[in-house]
């Protein structure tokens, strides 16, 4: 089912049941009004005779004898006289009256059926209640009773010391007119059934038609992968929001494209020159048996060296894909120790060196120092921060060796994590400042750096690890000379 058959269907089905409610208390109000004038023309009636003393249809008090003359006994069933003070015959209500026909109900239960009502002696059935009302001479109660298939309205109401009386009115009309207005309703429910089922089905094609334009426009641009592409927003409804959302997510996925191809373009253009190298080496290995036995250890230690340097820039690579995202298990890291064992590994390669070091950073100002070991110097405060130990690991590793490298003979490092920011300096040539925007950025090196053994990653999968844990990486000349990179893991969870 379509959404628009759904908004169709929802307005066509609210539509019904608010006709139906309608029609239903229309018919309910209706009903109780018409039994309303009903019951009301019964107590009309009832009280004329309550009120004259069983004064006839006028209402008015007759003697005695008129009461009960005239008739003969033709006004009671059984031939009997009239008794406990009830008239013989009523006369019927004047013009615009009360009207209904009329039974008394002695103290002692007996019924006696008045006279000037036609020909019928069909008698309105008595109840216990109708009995009890007039054993008490007093109080009312409405019924509903059916007599010869005839509905009727009954009041009994009590009339003192003498009984009670009975009026009753058929309730033909009342039906009548209630089927009739339930036809109606009917007719009218339908109606405004089909109706609201029409008006809907031109609502939500109304209403429908920019999200038609709006997915249309979308399956154009992801039909044909134009990431450069972008929806027109128009006004500030719901659909313009959607719509920069939408283009949010093309923005957002067009850069991610783009990094993608150009990490890999950069990373076929750093492995072009180790593959190289190694098919030369190679090829020139095949052909050992012309070469001195000190070339061919030579050309093998070059193998060997080639081949650590391209499985270093192939792992930097696979780093770098993983993205700013985390994509393992996070968990409290001490970060600390992570720095501590960094540098303790950095001391080892420092030392077995022998003070030689070249390192990749993207300013290449100065050369690489000879001689003399490079020393730490530690400030680390205990620090624990949320993230994946070996990816912060990873990162620290490259900031510490990176310093390591570019420090001067005899240089130190310095050290230092403090309220959960990691800081190294080192007391080299410092950074270009034409360099410092392009730091961190994927294999960017310095012109004067391209040269030197590397790829220009270390510092990027930095930056992409610190800001997988929402921290930051920052790099800047320290005062009095020498680099310093600020990096931050995120908020620290704990500290001592």
């Amino acid at each position: 089912m379509t959404l628009r058959t759904r908004i169709a269907a929802v307005a066509s089905v609210s539509v019904a049941l608010a006709v139906l409610a309608a029609a239903i208390g229309l018919y309910v109000a209706v009903g109780s009004d018409l039994r309303g004038e009903v019951d009301s023309a019964l107590r009309a009636r009832a009280g004329a005779f309550v009120r004259s003393g069983f004064a006839g249809a006028s209402g008015q008090p007759q003697a005695r004898g008129a009461l009960l003359g005239g008739a003969a006994g033709g006004g009671y069933p059984g031939g009997g006289p009239p008794g406990r003070g009830f008239p013989g015959s009523v006369e019927p209500a004047p013009f615009g009256g009360a009207s209904g026909y009329v039974e008394f109900v002695s103290a002692q239960g007996e019924v006696f059926v008045p006279g000037g009502q036609g020909a019928s002696r069909r008698q309105v059935p008595v109840t216990t209640g109708d009995r009890a009302i007039a054993a008490a001479g007093s109080g009312s109660s409405f019924s509903d009773r059916s007599v010869d298939g005839t509905e009727l309205r009954v009041l009994t109401e009590g009339t003192g010391a003498s009984g009670a009386v009975l009026v009753a009115q058929p309730l033909t009309q009342v039906e009548h007119e209630l089927s009739h207005l339930l036809l109606i309703l009917a007719l009218i429910g339908a109606g405004g059934v089909v109706l609201a089922a029409l008006l809907g089905t031109l609502v939500a094609r109304t209403a429908l038609a920019p999200i038609g334009r709006f997915t249309e426009r979308t399956e154009t641009l992801t039909g044909k992968l134009d990431l450069s592409r972008r929806l027109q927003v128009r006004g500030r409804d719901e659909l313009a929001r959607l719509a920069d959302s939408f283009n949010a997510t093309l923005d957002a996925l067009e850069r991610s494209v783009q990094a993608q191809r150009h990490l890999v373009a950069d990373a076929s253009h750093e492995l072009r020159t180790p593959i190289a190298s190694l098919r030369a080496n190679i090829q020139t290995l095949g052909e050992a048996e012309r070469l001195p036995r000190e070339e061919q250890e030579s050309l093998r230690a070059d193998i060997v060296a080639e081949l650590d340097e391209l499985t270093a820039l192939v792992t930097d690579v696979v780093e770098l894909a993983r993205g700013a995202e985390p994509d393992g298990a996070a968990d409290d890291v001490r970060l600390d120790e992570l720095v501590a064992a960094a540098v303790a590994s950095a001391r080892r390669r420092s030392a077995g060196a022998g003070g030689s070091v070249a390192g990749d950073r993207a300013d290449g100002s100065g050369a690489a120092a000879q001689g003399g070991e490079v020393t730490f110097e530690l400030s680390l405060e205990p620090t624990i921060v949320h993230g994946q130990a070996d990816r912060i690991g990873r990162a620290v590793s490259n900031v510490v060796d990176n310093a390591r490298k570019w420090s001067p003979p005899g240089g130190a490092v310095e050290v230092g994590l403090k309220d959960g920011v990691l800081s190294v300096r080192d007391h080299g040539p410092g950074f270009r400042e034409a360099d410092l925007p392009f730091v961190f950025d994927r294999f960017y090196r310095a012109q004067a750096a391209r040269g030197l053994p590397g790829s220009g990653l270390g510092l990027a999968i930095v930056r992409q690890a610190a800001e997988a844990c929402g921290g930051f990486a920052e790099a800047q000349n320290a005062p009095g000379g020498g680099g310093l990179v600020r990096v931050s893991f995120g908020r620290a969870v704990a500290s001592a």
